[in-house]
């Protein structure tokens, strides 16, 4: 029984484990939102809050332990920078969670790993005349053999 065992091990062994947490961390503070499984979004938001909490400390040491888990130095600078600022006056709660429903190759229940104040651009939806063509009616078809 796994009585008082917390987190979810995900398939994993730690190391792996650890270094998809940086990198889904890094991935959010970068992008400000990221798609990926239920589990895994609950899994990173804590971690992700504690980086947060990190900026906005904004110390060396905070910098450092940043750093320590993140590895990257042009996120930790983008998490002091811009994101840390953003959340100055809010007292925790950086991100949320937004269930999409079941991936399609199987059926995984997927979420959004989002910044509370994150807005979608909307450069991102598809431009007119991409995607899918629709067939002409048939008064469309005959105007314009005319």
């Amino acid at each position: 029984m796994r009585h008082q065992r917390s987190g979810k091990k995900l398939g994993r062994d730690s190391a792996h484990r650890k270094a998809l947490y940086a990198n889904l961390t890094a991935s959010l503070i970068e992008h400000g939102r990221i798609r990926t499984t239920e589990t895994k979004a609950k899994a990173v938001r804590p971690i992700a809050e504690k980086m947060i909490t990190l900026g906005r400390e904004g110390s060396i040491h905070a910098r450092r332990q940043a750093l320590a888990y993140l590895r990257t130095q042009e996120v930790v600078h983008h998490l002091f920078s811009e994101v840390a600022p953003r959340f100055k006056d809010r007292p925790g709660g950086y991100t949320r969670v937004v269930k999409l429903g079941p991936r399609q190759g199987d059926a995984a229940p997927m979420a959004y790993l989002e910044l509370v104040d994150f807005v979608p651009d909307r450069g991102a939806e598809p431009a007119e005349g991409s995607g899918r063509r629709r067939r002409r009616q048939p008064e469309e078809a005959e105007a314009a053999a005319s």
